[in-house]
């Protein structure tokens, strides 16, 4: 029989603490045996470079964090999250801060929430202003942060604290909440199910403590492992010196664009823009046989204002959104007549129709996605290149 438990009152206490930080070297310097472990460290990888790293410490009624992100530019954020003896919220805090700036510099953002009653209440100050935020809330819920994953370290020991078979735990991020859906699989093995993101795989240990976490099913596509302690101050400084070299992590997949007159029709195509960061794309990140939003974030959108034939489609002039179905031998382009979603949103009813695509091997390794449109010979040429490999479809003008 499997037992669903939906969480809306706290069902063990957390705990308050002094922040002990252990500051190694450099980053090479982590270590994953843990001493103790109610302190401890979480990195994030994003393929081969880290993206983000947490130092945090738990006690039976507070948990304290600090965390370096490193995505747009290097920042360091202190946490605490503060509960009753039964576990229900009293506060939390978040204190962000330039790691280049001034000891003695205010913070670039700090925000504070509580619950009212019913409601969450958010308070935010930043550059000199101040919003006051009230939504819906509860006193079980957990903070999200996104890419930060000490808030996860709780709502998997709840969840594994039931004993049920399913949980659902509400996570807060000043708007409405998010319900998370957390699933035994295993020995020492949970799912976590992001309400729009997709499914994580997630490794706990006796307690329901984070060991390990795979998203490489959901649009964010991290993996996270614990260790036993980080130099927060020492990684800030040397990621931020990164940064003044013009050498920063970037924003995760920014948004490109490849405008092109061919015969006479301008063309233009708006798509994401996420890097290889040393991991393998199609057949791998992308896999084969299912639809990809072709980018990242919103869908690529794709206008025209002549009419076109690809391969033997007539896409009359206007605005479309394109995907595509990779496969080994090249695979689908699909151009669909709804506009204006995010990538995962997808109608298969609005399909003006799916083209061929033709696979070919590029002789040096593209890091950042990029598509391409090139008047080629009497028509032209829309060219989908990443990592060594190359997608593309032919047009004609009308």
């Amino acid at each position: 029989m499997t037992i669903s438990k939906t969480l809306t009152r706290p069902l063990y206490p957390l705990g308050l603490m002094a922040m002990a930080v252990v500051l190694l070297s450099c980053e090479s310097t982590m270590t994953t045996q843990e001493a103790d472990p109610n302190s401890a460290a979480f990195m994030t990888r994003l393929g081969e470079d880290t993206l983000v790293v947490e130092q945090f410490v738990r006690t039976a009624t507070t948990i304290e964090a600090d965390v370096l992100i490193r995505t747009p530019r290097t920042r360091l954020r202190h946490y605490v999250f503060e509960t009753d003896d039964t576990g229900a919220m009293i506060r939390y805090e978040a204190t962000t801060r330039d790691p280049a700036a001034a000891a003695d510099a205010p913070p670039l953002r700090h925000d504070v929430a509580t619950i009212e009653g019913d409601s969450l209440v958010m308070v935010i100050e930043q550059e000199g202003e101040t919003q006051r935020r009230v939504s819906a809330g509860h006193s079980a819920m957990l903070p999200f942060v996104d890419m930060v994953h000490w808030p996860f370290e709780l709502m998997l020991m709840r969840a594994f604290a039931t004993g049920a078979d399913s949980v659902t735990q509400d996570l807060f991020t000043g708007g409405r909440p998010l319900p998370f859906v957390l699933r035994r699989t295993g020995d020492g093995a949970m799912t976590a199910r992001h309400p729009f993101r997709g499914l994580m795989a997630v490794r706990v240990d006796d307690e329901g403590r984070l060991l390990k976490l795979d998203a490489s099913l959901t649009t964010r596509k991290l993996h996270v492992e614990r260790l036993a302690s980080v130099d927060i101050e020492g990684l800030a400084q040397m990621f931020a010196a990164r940064d003044a070299a013009g050498r920063s992590f970037g924003a995760l997949s920014g948004r490109g664009e490849a405008n092109a007159t061919v015969h006479g029709a301008t063309i233009a195509v708006d798509y994401g823009t996420p890097s290889k960061r040393g991991r393998d794309i199609f057949g791998g990140l992308v896999p084969y046989g299912e639809r990809w939003r072709t980018g990242a974030n919103r869908a690529t959108h794709f206008t025209t204002d002549r009419d076109l034939v690809v391969e033997g489609l007539d896409v009359p002039a206007g605005e479309y959104t394109l995907s595509t179905i990779p496969a080994e031998d090249g695979g689908l382009l699909i151009i669909n007549t709804q506009t204006g979603q995010g990538g995962t949103t997808y109608n298969e009813d609005r399909d003006l129709g799916r083209v061929p695509l033709t696979r070919s091997s590029l002789d040096e390794s593209v890091e950042v996605f990029t598509i391409v449109v090139e008047e080629m010979g009497e028509g032209g040429m829309l060219k989908l290149q990443w990592d060594q490999t190359e997608l593309s479809v032919s047009f004609t003008v009308k």
